[in-house]
């Protein structure tokens, strides 16, 4: 059935487009790509045009427009939340209902305004079933269980369901307000870090600490039943009625108020972070065997905000309780834009499903493109010095003996990512094996925490020399520990800093002959690289490999902190110029830091501050 579906998610965070086409991801994108707007929530026009444009048809020419949740049922979870607290909630009421009675009640006439032309209706799959859709549709399994773990959607908090063919099935819901998301980003901002935004830096904190507090969370707060159901002590926490995520009891418990943001970080916070992330853990695997004692499949599929904690993941995947186990690129809600039109085409059209032995996802390589033609046109607008490289062999050349060089390159080429994680397109890269290209990058380049980890993209067929893992990664959700052949023995002055209070002196220690992503834990986050998914960059690193024997490099994304990852030429080179990096690559165009010019170079700190703190 030849259907043109359009895919929406708005209005929370991360808001996003997709189009399927005849049942296949034409195009995926974040409207912050386009704003320079990090977890932009406003309606994704941006990116729907995007998307439009990449199929190349017209609003006229949709058949179908999804929105990935039911904002009517949201609207009623709201209030019956607020009659329930009334009247402590009602600053939290004000604040939230001119932006409902405005906007999120009135979703059809949202999108009937930015999508002029389009006559047809609009469906509203339900949160958790766009999740669903999204995990298991692309996946490479004919059958398998599916777990959607977030913060909410309508009701629903985590749900189980199966995938059979071309039907999906929720099986069971854990519901508001007792939530696996909701309880992480409770802790997220008890420690300091922004809710939705910070709790990647919650996980990348958890290793600096120790599980001190495991305990009290789980018999004070916490009743966790043996299918991964859990009930929440509400008295702890603020989100159902206030405009904080914990209460005054939260402190009492924890020993004093929230850290405040920028403030320093103490032992009581990486202890935190350490215990939330032990707690998180226990509740995932129980609900993992719990589906696939329901499910009886031996493939697990995951989304959700919480499927993006690649701690998590990785515990799960050692922990063999299934075969097999894919995730969706992007988990959380930008993924339900893809999932809300999966679900029209499969489960209401009942099209046939084909999978293919990796995924349908193309390497979530689904943003946009700039050709070369494109870039010299900016160039050469900008009057900006660059150098053209026609040979592919040549380019990798430079390219692989500047990293080498210990020099920072920013990397754009193809298609933008889709989803949180940079995958090699739109990317800044450095040489693992040197151990001060971790606080190098952090504070020089990214302007961020010392203490967050660089990920390693490695080549897939290598992995195991570095990583203990047997399975592929190539979304970079996954943590594996690092293989006990390249960990280094440590004297008494490495074992004292490990120790230190002082978190950079902690992350100098050199643990490994990969220290620039060799976490504190003796774990990386990895992403695994092939030539059939990524094309260009897995020959870039085969280049590396060829030169310094060494197969795997730091892969983090291309951004500043508190910034979207770059989509165009313009973004990349404004990052670049206002950065330490050394080199720029534009597809075949190399740029030198050296070469560019001074007056480009002073608008740093101006660059910096455009963006809110993450």
């Amino acid at each position: 059935m030849n259907k043109n579906i359009l895919g929406i998610s708005a209005f929370y965070h991360d808001s996003a487009a997709s189009l399927l086409m005849n049942g296949k991801v034409v195009a995926a994108a974040q409207e912050e790509r386009f704003t320079r707007i990090k977890h932009d929530q406003s309606f994704p026009q941006n990116a729907v045009k995007y998307c439009l444009n990449e199929g190349g048809i017209s609003n006229d020419d949709l058949d179908f427009v999804v929105f990935y949740e039911k904002p009517y049922l949201k609207f009623d979870r709201l209030l019956e939340t607020y009659l329930a607290f009334a009247p402590t909630g009602l600053k939290s009421f004000l604040t939230s209902m001119p932006v409902w009675l405005k906007k999120k009640l009135h979703i059809p006439r949202e999108i009937k305004k930015a999508l002029a032309g389009y006559k047809h209706n609009i469906v509203y799959p339900s949160h958790h079933e766009s999740h669903a859709a999204s995990a298991f549709f692309p996946s490479p399994f004919d059958d398998a269980a599916i777990l959607s773990l977030d913060g909410v959607g309508e009701w629903d908090t985590s749900t189980i369901g199966q995938g059979n063919g071309n039907k999906i099935k929720i099986l069971k819901s854990l519901h508001f307000p007792h939530s696996l998301g909701l309880l992480y980003s409770a802790f997220t901002f008890f420690t300091g870090f922004r809710v939705n935004s910070g709790e990647y830096k919650l996980m990348g904190l958890a290793p600096y600490g120790t599980p001190k507090y495991k305990n009290i969370i789980m018999d004070e707060i916490l009743d966790l039943k043996e299918d991964g159901s859990f009930a929440l002590d509400m008295d702890f926490f603020n989100y159902c009625q206030g405009l904080t995520m914990t209460s005054k009891r939260f402190d009492k418990l924890f020993g004093g108020p929230p850290r405040k943001a920028e403030s320093d970080l103490t032992s009581r916070e990486m202890d935190l972070a350490a215990s939330v992330q032990s707690v998180t853990e226990d509740i995932v695997l129980k609900m993992a065997r719990h589906a696939r004692d329901l499910t009886g499949s031996s493939n697990l599929c995951l989304a959700g905000g919480v499927a993006l904690n690649c701690v998590s993941n990785g515990i799960l995947a050692r922990e063999k309780i299934f075969d097999s186990i894919w995730i969706q690129p992007a988990a959380g809600d930008a993924g339900g834009a893809l999932g809300a039109a999966f679900f029209v085409h499969h489960q209401l059209l009942d099209c046939e499903r084909t999978y293919e032995t990796s995924d349908s996802m193309s390497g979530s390589l689904l943003g946009p493109k700039y050709e070369n033609d494109k870039i010299i046109e900016f160039l050469q607008t900008n009057n900006i010095p660059y150098h053209y490289i026609k040979e592919e062999d040549e380019l990798l050349d430079k390219v692989s003996d500047a990293i080498a060089s210990k020099k920072v390159i920013g990397w754009f080429q193809g298609r933008m990512e889709f989803g949180p994680r940079a995958l090699g397109n739109r990317s800044i890269l450095g040489d693992a094996r040197y151990e001060k290209m971790q606080t190098q990058m952090n504070l020089r380049i990214k302007f961020r925490e010392s203490f967050r980890p660089f990920a390693p993209s490695v080549l897939y067929e290598d992995a195991e020399q570095y990583f203990e893992m047997d399975y592929e990664s190539p979304y970079m959700l996954v943590v594996a520990p690092i293989q006990k052949d390249i960990q280094l023995s440590l004297g008494k002055e490495e074992l004292a800093n490990m120790k230190d209070p002082d978190l950079i002196k902690r992350v100098n220690v050199k643990r490994s002959s990969l220290p620039a992503i060799t976490h504190v834990d003796m774990s990386a986050r990895i992403q695994t690289v092939t030539e059939s998914r990524n094309g260009r960059y897995y020959r870039l690193i085969v280049k590396f490999k060829e030169k310094t024997g060494c197969s795997a490099i730091i892969n983090t994304s291309f951004n500043i902190r508190g910034e979207p990852i770059v989509c165009t030429p313009e973004d990349a080179y404004r990052c670049f110029i206002s950065t330490d990096m050394d080199v720029l690559v534009l597809e075949n165009f190399v740029l030198l830091k050296t070469d560019q010019p001074k007056e480009a170079q002073n608008a740093r700190e101006k660059y910096i501050q455009s963006f809110n703190l993450d």
